[in-house]
């Protein structure tokens, strides 16, 4: 159920609610729903498993797990399970680093960039789904306010 259901059906009063709290709601149930969703859709790995893979793929040189744990804007013992599960699907390998012995790498392997191209079609179709009718600035809007957020968040851990 997305939320304009659960306001339509009168069961909860969003009444009175400031917006920022009403966001910060919002963003959550989506995340929820948005894994739901992504997890049913792909099958083989879970949304956080292929958000992994993503960032993964998308770093200039393979990451560290301390590196893939600030990236991922997880702990080091989450993203380890998460690892660990792609590691024994074949996804990815720990391999040390040349420079510094003590150092593991995280690697896609080819069984995953298979798993990626065979989703390709797939995972345009749903973005064009979830993103038809909205325009590019009200995104970048977007991500300049969840941006600024987090800035915000960070400043508050010091």
């Amino acid at each position: 159920m997305i939320i304009e259901e659960v306001v339509r059906r009168g069961k909860v009063d969003f009444t009175g609610i400031p917006s920022a709290y009403y966001l910060l709601g919002l963003l959550s149930a989506f995340e929820n729903r948005f894994q739901a969703f992504a997890d049913s859709a792909l099958k083989e790995i879970s949304w956080k498993q292929f958000f992994a893979v993503i960032c993964i793929n998308m770093c200039k040189e393979a990451p560290t797990l301390k590196e893939l744990s600030d990236i991922l804007g997880s702990s080091h013992q989450n993203v380890k399970q998460i690892l660990l599960k792609l590691e024994s699907k074949g996804f990815i390998r720990f391999e040390e680093d040349a420079a510094d012995r003590r150092k593991q790498r995280v690697v896609l392997t080819k069984a995953c960039r298979e798993f990626c191209a065979k989703n390709d079609e797939t995972g345009k179709f749903i973005m064009g789904k979830m993103f038809a009718g909205i325009p590019e600035e009200d995104i970048l809007t977007t991500i300049r306010t969840i941006t600024h957020i987090e800035t915000n968040l960070r400043g508050q851990e010091e």
